[in-house]
């Protein structure tokens, strides 16, 4: 993507009939969901459901666990990004992730673990790079903390402002998409508050695909809420109900949502 083409708005995503395996287990089975383009989608439901395995075939992802595989067709802005003539990084470089636990390169200081995707795609420009540098910090809201420090390592700084370094490293190669695993799970309330907050603030820019399971969490921050859950041991996940947040935390349609939500399982 083009310097020119650095604050295009967030793509859709189109899932039809998704289906993944581990092996032999069959993890989700029949997923179709449409993802809004400058929206926040927020993936719900209980430990097993397949949220995260749903997610990671968003971008291909699940791939790369040996023994892994998929069925169905995965869009992004209409083009099938499981075509055979899709370039794999390229679809990762649109469609970026964030983990769970934040994962900075531990060798490397803030300044090159955000640019270490530019470098990968060829940007050579110590201007260029200083640039994007600063304004992914400054997008994922860390550049007063750490502009004196670009030389330290990445990985001595605090857990939340690891996490919004991974942010900004994901988003330092202009995505369309931020998927998000579970991105506050391992943090402490200040730090949660702040990655919400960012949230928000990028949809302005990306489309945002967040697993959860913080419901005061999906209600504040997204949009657009999925309910996945099984319906049994060895069952695959499935998606059960998707609507608008406020729907379906105050008047879900499906009575399996109206439980979870209310906390009567899960």
């Amino acid at each position: 993507m083009t310097e020119s083409q650095s604050t295009t708005k967030g793509k859709g995503i189109e899932a039809k009939g998704v289906s993944a395996w581990f092996k032999k287990h069959k993890a989700i089975a029949d997923v179709s969901l449409s993802v809004v383009p400058n929206q926040v989608t927020a993936l719900i439901g209980p430990s097993g459901c397949g949220k995260s395995t749903f997610l990671r075939t968003l971008n291909r992802m699940h791939e790369v666990i040996p023994g892994a595989r998929m069925e169905g067709k995965v869009t992004l802005d209409g083009t099938d990004i499981y075509h055979s003539d899709v370039n794999i990084t390229n679809v990762r470089r649109s469609i970026g992730m964030v983990f769970q636990r934040p994962n900075p390169f531990p060798t490397m200081s803030i300044r090159d673990n955000v640019a270490s995707g530019l470098k990968l795609n060829g940007v050579r420009s110590r201007a260029t790079l200083d640039e994007k540098v600063e304004r992914s910090l400054t997008l994922a809201g860390l550049w007063e903390e750490v502009k004196n420090r670009l030389d330290a390592p990445g990985a001595g700084l605090s857990g939340g402002q690891q996490q919004r370094l991974c942010i900004a490293r994901a988003i330092a190669v202009d995505p369309d998409v931020i998927l998000m695993d579970e991105p506050c799970s391992a943090l402490d309330p200040i730090s949660t508050l702040k990655i919400e907050d960012l949230m928000v603030e990028l949809k302005t820019r990306y489309t945002v695909v967040v697993v959860t399971h913080n419901m005061q969490q999906a209600a504040r921050v997204s949009d657009t809420t999925a309910f996945f859950n099984v319906d049994g041991v060895g069952e695959p996940g499935r998606l059960v109900e998707v609507g608008n947040t406020s729907d379906i935390f105050t008047t879900p349609k499906d009575s399996r949502t109206e439980a979870y939500i209310t906390g009567r399982f899960g």
